[in-house]
């Protein structure tokens, strides 16, 4: 059986797992289908590419779960987090990157490292030998995922996700928006000025509501049904569940004071988030859409401030495929039925860009102990990473299976310790539990990885 070890997708996880293998000296071919095979949301053939949004959310480790993540990779020498931090933009109290110049420096990296590959091409079988990862995320072809479905006689791999459209910067009119982070969040000037607002009083955002209600959606093919994940929805989706959802989702005005008008309080507040270093892309912060585009740029130009704004990129609705992983997957992430082949990523049915990475990170070491004939520990379900993996190796109920974001209520609960904890104190006694557990975790590897 060859020592190499075979990845399929170059995304996220995929990035991830491979760099940590091939850290490890182990010898690394990614299998990416991009540029030969593009897909509806990709726009080039870089690694990781970020398409849906551009933000890692939270980066704090002591009172957030996704913020602890960020920590737990950043000490196991993640690739991801690192050209994260090093292409960061300004988001108040969030981590979001330049995306272009973020998968440029994961490609770059990956593509230098002696002990890396990278093959253009579809991979449409499952492998019967070697050593293999599926990180092929939510756009996995139809042919990888027909073979998938096969193997496991699964009858529902795909659901659906929207991603959000970008706007060119000059084109905000900032006499009617302004430059705020929510709470005036952030260290830095720049930082708690990291969001534009766009205001609207009651009678606009009744009159939002009414266009978004009744704009053309695109339509789903024959035999398909919409099953999306609460934490990426459609904000069509959204008005439908009650004409209020929106304003206590993505347009809630709370935290905002409007510097044009301060003594007026806004009835919702749309925000937009700068997508590159250089400022000159904003993308509208919760309005993945279904919306065709025509209708779009009609609806999103009701919006005070972006009358005349112009797109860089409309929003638009894709198949998002994941695996029933508590019923398929070991606890080493293997495909039990092929123990030769593990799945990292979205595939796995973990929700976001930072909990893609940490299982392609995971996956990634594992192979790699597999090659080497070492045991790996089992990660410490305490840890944010931890949490991940056991929820979908058999934490959670595979009859209710969907999508998941990492959060708190993955954890062990802590011991109250004498009396009941306040949130705060809650959060942070996890985060103290996992830090020390996670970093046990990579001393009883001997970690040739971990941050100094």
């Amino acid at each position: 059986m060859s020592d190499k070890l075979h990845i399929i997708g170059g995304g996220l996880a995929g990035s991830e797992a491979a760099w940590q293998a091939a850290s490890l000296g182990i010898k690394v071919v990614i299998h990416e289908m991009r540029p030969d095979v593009e897909t509806f949301a990709h726009k080039t053939g870089n690694l990781a590419e970020m398409v849906c949004s551009n933000s890692f959310r939270s980066d704090d480790d002591e009172q957030n779960a996704v913020g602890l993540l960020h920590w737990e990779m950043r000490q196991a020498g993640g690739l991801i987090m690192e050209m994260g931090d090093r292409h960061r933009l300004p988001a108040g109290g969030a981590l979001a990157v330049d995306r272009d110049a973020f998968s440029e420096a994961v490609t770059e990296r990956l593509r230098s490292h002696p002990n890396v590959s990278v093959e253009a091409g579809e991979i449409t079988r499952l492998p019967d030998d070697g050593h293999w990862i599926i990180a092929t995320g939510p756009l996995t072809s139809g042919a990888l995922a027909e073979a998938v479905r096969a193997e496991t006689g699964e009858d529902a791999l795909a659901f659906f996700d929207a991603i959000a459209p970008i706007v060119y910067a000059d084109t905000i009119d900032m006499s009617v928006a302004w430059e705020q982070s929510r709470y005036d969040k952030g260290e830095t000037e720049e930082e708690q000025k990291a969001y534009i607002n766009c205001p609207m009083t009651k009678p606009e955002y009744e009159a939002f509501i009414d266009a978004l209600l009744a704009a053309d959606k695109a339509e789903f093919h024959e035999g398909e049904t919409a099953g999306y994940f609460d934490g990426c929805l459609p904000i069509e989706v959204m008005a439908e569940r009650g004409r209020e959802t929106l304003r206590h989702g993505p347009m809630k005005p709370v935290g905002l004071t409007n510097p044009h008008d301060p003594q007026t309080k806004a009835y919702a507040v749309v925000q937009l988030r700068r997508d590159n270093k250089l400022g000159t892309l904003y993308n509208i912060v919760g309005f993945q859409t279904k919306m065709k585009y025509g209708a779009q740029t009609e609806v999103f130009r009701m919006i005070p401030g972006l009358s005349d704004a112009k797109f860089a990129r409309l929003g638009g609705i894709h198949r998002n495929t994941f695996l029933n992983s508590p019923r398929f997957l070991d606890r080493q992430m293997r495909l039990r039925t092929k123990p030769n082949i593990r799945f990292a990523g979205q595939i796995t049915g973990v929700e976001g860009y930072v909990e893609s990475a940490a299982m392609g990170l995971l996956a990634g070491r594992l192979a790699a102990a597999e090659i080497q004939d070492r045991i790996l520990p089992e990660v410490p379900p305490t840890t944010a990473t931890g949490a991940l993996v056991t929820h979908i190796t058999g934490g959670a109920d595979a009859k209710t299976f969907q999508p998941m974001n990492v959060n708190f209520g993955l954890f062990p609960p802590v011991d109250a310790k004498g009396g009941r904890r306040g949130r705060r104190d809650r959060y942070k006694a996890y985060t103290d539990r996992a830090k020390a557990d996670w970093s046990g975790w990579l001393v009883a590897q001997g970690d040739s990885l971990a941050a100094e």
